[in-house]
């Protein structure tokens, strides 16, 4: 009787653990049994509120591509700390250091250059993902070794940055070179959000900058649209390798319910073999799955 009454008083005291195990449990199942399908190394990290975390495929290195731009942005605003800088210092961009052949709107919209401040960068780098506007912040804060430097100095080890975006273009191999696993990106967006990193306007300008992003639209958010969640994120896309695979299709970020509850989530594709839609349609199914298993009761 007595050993019968123990497990009783275990359950009133913890049914939430117990529920949220077989959650996760499913959740991991599900999802697992879904990338098994794809043409693709697919790679997922969950964090919930914080604590509960879930990998899948995390062992691999996959490819960062854009997605650093989020952890050089972190290592700008330590930059701005160290050196008792606003992120409203202005830097002046000459006409070449505008590379012709990148994705970059700011050599769109500012070919012959100009005055820019920092933060006017990182919403050109955050917002819309601009390869000038990263390597001009990676000239003003040493690299990308200082990017490196700083993360690991965050306690998160299994990743690199190596190469800055015009690296990368010269040779897509060098792609590879720049890599994360899923959860350690997930440390650097639970970083973001839960620790004192630097200035607090600095690090709210970073949280709200990836919530007003404006690319991979068709990704993590494609199926929380219509929902009333708040959600911030990073994308990275790749250029297709020799053989005809995309290098790397990415998404990171979090999703906030009203409640207060929320859940980190990375998604990292490698060598999709896959149309550019449909790789992006797999990191939408993921994020629409996840969002099931937390929304619902």
């Amino acid at each position: 009787m007595k050993t019968n009454r123990l497990i009783l008083l275990l359950f009133i005291l913890f049914p939430a653990y117990v529920l949220a195990g077989n959650r996760f449990q499913e959740l991991y199942t599900n999802i697992h049994q879904f990338i098994s399908q794809q043409k693709a190394e697919v790679g997922v990290a969950i964090i919930a509120d914080g604590k509960d975390t879930v990998t899948i495929e995390n062992n691999r290195r996959y490819p960062l591509m854009s997605v650093f731009k989020l952890h050089q942005a972190l290592a700008v605003g330590d930059y701005c700390k160290r050196h008792q800088l606003s992120f409203d210092t202005l830097l002046t961009v000459d006409s070449t250091d505008l590379q012709p052949n990148t994705y970059s709107p700011l050599r769109d919209r500012y070919p012959h250059g100009g005055k820019f401040s920092l933060k006017q960068l990182m919403e050109y780098t955050l917002h819309l993902s601009d390869n000038n506007a990263c390597d001009i912040l990676f000239k003003f804060t040493g690299g990308p070794a200082v990017t490196d430097r700083y993360i690991r100095s965050l306690g998160i080890n299994d990743f690199s940055i190596q190469y800055t975006e015009d690296d990368m273009h010269q040779d897509l191999n060098l792609g590879y070179e720049n890599w994360s696993t899923p959860l350690a990106t997930a440390e650097v967006i639970e970083a973001l959000l839960t620790r004192t990193l630097f200035d607090k306007p600095h690090q709210e300008f970073i949280k709200e900058a990836l919530v007003t992003c404006q690319t991979g639209t068709s990704r993590i958010v494609h199926p929380l649209q219509d929902k009333q969640v708040t959600v911030g994120h990073k994308t990275g896309t790749g250029d297709r390798n020799a053989s005809g695979q995309l290098i790397a299709i990415n998404d990171a970020g979090f999703v906030q319910f009203p409640n207060g509850h929320r859940y980190t989530l990375v998604v990292f594709v490698k060598d999709s073999q896959e149309s550019m839609e449909d790789t992006e349609a797999i990191i939408a199914q993921i994020s629409e799955m996840v969002y099931q298993a937390f929304s619902n009761p």
